[in-house]
């Protein structure tokens, strides 16, 4: 049984090597249907439960150091976050962050049950917004960013959100080598994959891979949104990123990591993104606009982060003694 502790009986503050980020989980951490957290709480395992205010459920600690957290989904993400970061309990100044949750994936670049290391996070709360149904001549889509005046133009968003963050190449390419080759879960997706004839990634077995990640409060889907996701991670990131997964936290968490990263609280370069497919973004070739969930791609996604962020996080703690200090993605 896990031990509880309140934040009281901490004298000192426990250094943190690894904070790996989960959205939730199906119902206790451990010993039941899966979610997000239950392997990571389960096989490293994650014994010691702390209560950090701020946060709904108790995080979980290791005996090396990894720190587990359920931080709640879309905007209460945000919300946990920021209370781990302002806890006394903890020294993160030296920590990485890896999230690690299932997403919808664009079926133009991966299968259900494939794994992405995000190179760019990019947000998409704070658009502008008309009716599908009122738009001017000229238009495809009723979504467009703040300080532009159409679809297809970067904007601004001064004193709302950084819209783009690049995370630390130099990371992000490390932890893609290190997990690249992995044999991810192929069934019971097989059957979800068949439904995207016309799509060859979407068929193809699931694969760790790089892609970028939007994220928004409001869960969106279908072909139409699904280019629209493509075009405004295009702009915000001036071509640079494409569009792989769609999430409802990325942001809120990255937003809240920089802001403290610019204090001295974290370091920002030392935060990595891994989205894993549980679903797709659009309806099937052919297929009335529906949006399906099922358990075999939701654990399909489950497992497949496991089996790819757990290799990332032994190799942090492995190599605590150089880490601490020198990010494995830093040139020598």
């Amino acid at each position: 049984m896990a031990l509880l502790m309140a934040p009281a009986a901490l004298a000192k503050p426990i250094e943190v090597k690894v904070v790996v980020l989960t959205t939730f989980e199906v119902g206790a951490d451990t010993g039941d249907a899966p979610g997000e957290f239950q392997a990571w709480a389960e096989r490293w395992p994650l014994k010691t439960s702390l209560k950090v205010p701020g946060i709904a459920r108790p995080v979980r600690l290791s005996e090396d150091g990894v720190l587990g957290v359920v931080t709640g989904m879309r905007g209460r993400a945000r919300e946990s976050v920021a209370a781990l970061v302002l806890s006394p309990q903890f020294d993160l100044s030296h920590a990485y962050w890896v999230v690690a949750g299932i997403a919808g994936v664009d079926p133009r670049q991966g299968a259900v049950g494939s794994a992405a290391w995000a190179r760019y996070v990019v947000d998409a709360d704070p658009p502008f917004e008309l009716d599908d149904r009122e738009l001017p001549p000229g238009w495809d889509v009723g979504i467009y960013g703040p300080g532009a005046a159409r679809p297809g133009v970067k904007g601004s968003a001064p004193g709302s959100s950084d819209m783009v963050w690049r995370l630390d190449p130099g990371l992000v390419n490390w932890a893609y080598g290190l997990t690249r080759d992995i044999a991810l879960p192929t069934e019971p997706a097989q059957a979800i994959r068949s439904r995207f004839a016309t799509e060859p990634a979407a068929q193809a077995p699931p694969k760790v891979f790089l892609g970028d990640a939007l994220g928004t409060v409001r869960f969106w889907h279908g072909e139409r949104r699904t280019a629209w996701a493509r075009d405004w991670v295009r702009v915000w990131t001036d071509g640079a990123g494409v569009f792989a997964m769609s999430d409802c936290e990325d942001q809120g968490v990255l937003d809240v990591l920089s802001l403290h990263g610019r204090e001295g609280r974290i370091d920002p370069a030392r935060i990595l993104v891994l989205r894993t497919a549980s679903n797709y973004t659009r309806e099937g070739d052919g297929e009335t606009q529906a949006v399906e969930f099922t358990e075999g791609g939701a654990r399909a996604g489950f497992e497949a982060a496991w089996r790819t962020g757990s290799p990332v996080v032994r190799a942090l703690v492995a190599g605590w003694p150089r880490y601490r200090d020198q990010s494995p993605g830093a040139r020598p």
